[in-house]
């Protein structure tokens, strides 16, 4: 396991912030009992807020019949919608919640170019509210192969307020290749085609690049 790169700044910022609050602790006290309690409140401050940025190593075995989760989290949603912002058309739509305590860096589901890249500047409802999808912060990035196309969704929440994403149109991406990170947690969610066999269920903990989200027919 390592960092994620974008955390260096928020990690820096809160080593330095809370080293600085201790160095007024101990001038304030010296070395007493509230000094002690407050280097052990910083440490666990600080170990939660790295914890959000670990990147674990993971064994992945690309398959090009397989969408893989591009996120670890919990299905919260499979349904079919008419997805109306690139497609324009019914698409199944599986969201995957990501709490604070999951890895949040995103993949890519399959192979393909990517074919549609765009921001969208929104609210910050609670991810699982079923407008989160559309009027939150979120990217919407839309990958295509010779077989299919996937539409990916990042969707900030009430905490998370920073999306970080990667590919750009007429990127070429690799099944399981890093696109983006949602800093401190939130929702994914996939817009694929009507004829996919969904691989799993709601309320099914997930996770990326291992977790199989649905099959590709043959």
């Amino acid at each position: 396991m390592h960092l994620h790169k974008e955390g260096t700044k928020i990690m820096l910022s809160t080593l330095l912030g809370l080293t600085a609050l201790n160095f007024l602790v101990y001038y304030a006290f010296g070395l007493s009992i509230g000094l002690w309690i407050a280097l052990g409140i910083s440490f666990i401050i600080q170990l939660a807020v790295t914890q959000f940025f670990r990147v674990p190593h993971r064994k992945v075995v690309l398959d090009e019949n397989h969408i893989i989760s591009p996120a670890d989290g919990k299905v919260v949603v499979i349904e079919e919608v008419f997805e109306d912002e690139y497609f324009q058309e019914k698409r199944i739509q599986v969201s995957i919640f990501m709490s604070p305590l999951n890895v949040h860096v995103n993949w890519a589901p399959i192979s393909g170019i990517v074919k549609y890249a765009k921001y969208h500047a929104g609210k910050f409802l609670v991810a699982w509210h079923p407008k989160s999808s559309t009027e939150n912060e979120r990217t919407t990035v839309v990958y295509e192969n010779s077989k299919l196309s996937v539409l990916v969704r990042q969707i900030a929440g009430a905490v998370a307020r920073r999306i970080i994403y990667y590919p750009r149109e007429g990127d070429q991406y690799k099944q399981a290749q890093q696109m983006g990170f949602i800093k401190f947690g939130s929702r994914v969610d996939l817009l694929l085609p009507l004829d996919v066999d969904i691989q799993v269920e709601i309320d099914q903990k997930v996770t990326g690049l291992k977790t199989i989200i649905a099959k590709i027919p043959e």
